[in-house]
């Protein structure tokens, strides 16, 4: 984006000393300022389209360690239910067992109940949580991809300033401009927080 703008704006010095037509002063002047407006604005939206960046990261990370954490769980709950249920059928298969050995059976199943009670809580603590840092991520995916509209549309702009101050063609600015003002305000929701999300726009820049 520098190495465009720094382009632009060895056209529009060009355009100075060829001195031509009286009114390209006043052309390469917007051209100018137009120039540092969206390049400035382009600067601010890549900063915390970083930070954002860096947040959907951590986000999946926390997602896949708590789906990891779920299945740990999961498979913890499998191995309780599996003795739970191998001491129930010992039970009823022996029955000529004494009463001290049939209430230690009674006791550890017992025991099973309480753990698999417990796994089950933790496993839908587990998922929600995994399920919070998804839906994280897929909010902060939205205003990566605003962001990332944002830049694509104000580099169209600021190329097509570099073009108006060589060719001089005033039709070219305001185009310029209409780029600007659509990445102005994909950039504007990104900040905000806005839902606005252009789906024919996502499928062009993904």
């Amino acid at each position: 984006m520098s190495d465009l703008a720094d382009n632009v704006t060895e056209a529009i010095e060009r355009s100075h000393e060829s001195g031509e037509e009286s009114g390209g002063s006043n052309l390469n002047g917007l051209v100018a300022i137009s120039v540092a407006i969206v390049a400035t604005f382009m600067a601010l939206c890549n900063v915390k389209d970083g930070n954002i960046g860096q947040a959907m990261e951590e986000a999946q990370a926390n997602s896949v360690d708590a789906w990891a954490y779920f299945q740990a769980k999961g498979t913890k709950l499998n191995i309780a239910e599996s003795a739970r249920d191998t001491l129930i059928l010992q039970r009823e298969i022996a029955p000529s067992m004494t009463p001290e050995a049939r209430g230690l059976v009674d006791k550890k199943i017992a025991d099973y109940d309480a753990k698999i009670r417990l796994y089950e809580k933790e496993k839908g603590e587990i998922k929600a949580s995994a399920e919070g840092f998804k839906q994280e991520y897929e909010r902060l995916n939205l205003h990566d991809d605003q962001f990332d509209m944002a830049d694509a549309l104000m580099s169209v702009a600021i190329a097509l300033l570099g073009i108006t101050a060589l060719t001089r063609k005033r039709r070219l600015m305001y185009l310029a401009w209409g780029f600007a003002g659509f990445g102005l305000v994909m950039g504007i929701a990104g900040f905000a927080g806005l839902g606005l999300h252009p789906d024919f726009l996502a499928r062009i820049f993904s």
